[in-house]
């Protein structure tokens, strides 16, 4: 009987490694929220799954402009993704809250992690897919991404962290808030992917504004504005909805169908 050949990573530059080397800072980063939060640092552990979010938007889009995309950086970024958005967001919010509700609270921790790993699955066999998707198609998720999932799980802790209220340490307003995260990351809910959205000549001045603004509140106020910013996000979810129902009337494509049978009887 031949024995397969083991698959090889092969030699890159350091150049391409970076992509690579910012997921596992990602990883890390979710790793020490943990450690933080196991020591009752909950600002720190905020910090270090917002870190972790910096890190993973940034790894995939070092990686095309390098041209250092593969199934390697793919997977670790699964991997990663996972643990900082899936795992750590779940044992965090067990510890701030859901631990008071005994088993239940427990199972919740695991049902956000459990729809974690299955948002980053469907997500890895679209990638896989070989059917072509429309181009306007490209500017939506199915579903909330994991790294936006993992911060509108930490609402409470955030607001709590603010208001320095117990209520929002409630295991009752914490369970409803990771249910329903839960359920938007597996949905089939569009949601807007800012990634490929193309900004005007005329606009570009006041979106980098923006960002400078945003950044500046972020760093003077950062709890009210990671608060409100989930707000905005969730709020912009039922408008996400009909703009989608919209183009998918406007460009008919049978190819959202064949790959909506694909998922379904794939993996």
């Amino acid at each position: 009987m031949e024995m397969q050949p083991r698959g090889r990573l092969r030699g890159h530059s350091l150049n391409r490694l970076i992509p690579n080397i910012l997921t596992i800072l990602a990883l890390c980063a979710g790793i020490t929220a943990m450690r933080f939060g196991i020591q009752g640092g909950w600002e720190h552990a905020v910090i270090a799954i917002v870190v972790a979010a910096v890190l993973d938007g940034l790894d995939g889009r070092i990686a095309r402009a390098l041209g250092a995309s593969s199934r390697f950086g793919a997977e670790l970024d699964s991997l990663s993704d996972f643990v900082a958005f899936g795992v750590a967001p779940a044992f965090l919010v067990y510890l701030w809250s859901l631990q008071t509700a005994g088993g239940f609270g427990w199972a919740l921790a695991l049902l956000f992690a459990v729809c974690c790993a299955l948002r980053l699955a469907r997500f890895n066999t679209t990638l896989e897919s070989e059917v072509p998707e429309p181009a306007w198609a490209k500017n939506f998720f199915v579903g909330v991404p994991a790294p936006l999932g993992g911060l509108l799980a930490l609402i409470p802790m955030i607001v709590g962290l603010e208001t320095e209220s117990e209520v929002f340490a409630s295991p009752v307003i914490n369970g409803l808030v990771i249910a329903g995260i839960s359920a938007l990351m597996v949905s089939r809910v569009p949601t807007i992917a800012i990634k490929q959205a193309k900004v005007p000549a005329r606009y570009v001045v006041f979106v980098l504004l923006g960002v400078g603004a945003f950044a500046a509140f972020l760093i003077s106020t950062p709890w009210v504005t990671l608060a409100v910013s989930a707000v905005v996000y969730l709020a912009s979810i039922p408008y996400t909805v009909v703009l989608y129902r919209r183009l998918e009337r406007r460009h008919p494509s049978e190819a959202l169908e064949e790959i909506e049978e694909e998922e379904e009887t794939g993996a």
